[in-house]
């Protein structure tokens, strides 16, 4: 008779050399005044600060009148708010100026520029957060204007 095998060992699983899988790292709250971010200098015309949460990034950037971001594109979408002053944008084949308390919202891997017509404070919001911006890695805003 030929032999059968047992119910319990056609379900037994083999075991898993591999560890268990970590859950993500829940988020956690964060209060931030940006008085207790340092101020980044990037150039002489240009300074930022930064908080990073999980899947966003908010900037606020300083800029002196006269200061160029030179055309450059990332796969981040942008949103950015012009708290003060005015940017003017080379974006898409068109310019846009942003004036204090307007917007644009900037598609992931569109090519742009800005210049700021006058000393601006810009917020921008990115998601996901910039990268080269935590890195430090972000050569094109850190040149001499």
């Amino acid at each position: 008779m030929a032999k059968t095998k047992s119910k319990s060992a056609v379900r037994r699983k083999p075991k898993s050399t591999s560890r268990p899988k970590r859950a993500a790292k829940p988020a956690a709250l964060q209060y931030i005044p940006w008085h207790t971010v340092p101020l980044e200098d990037l150039n002489p015309l240009l300074q930022r600060q930064f908080v990073v949460g999980q899947e966003i990034m908010l900037a606020r950037v300083l800029l002196k009148k006269g200061c160029i971001v030179p055309e450059h594109s990332h796969h981040n979408e942008q949103l950015t708010y012009i708290l003060e002053g005015a940017l003017k944008f080379w974006i898409d084949g068109r310019e846009i100026v942003v004036n204090a308390g307007e917007t644009l919202c900037i598609p992931s891997n569109m090519p742009h520029k800005a210049e700021a017509l006058e000393d601006t404070v810009d917020l921008d919001v990115f998601n996901p957060p910039r990268a080269d911006w935590i890195n430090k890695t972000d050569q094109y805003l850190r040149g001499k204007k």
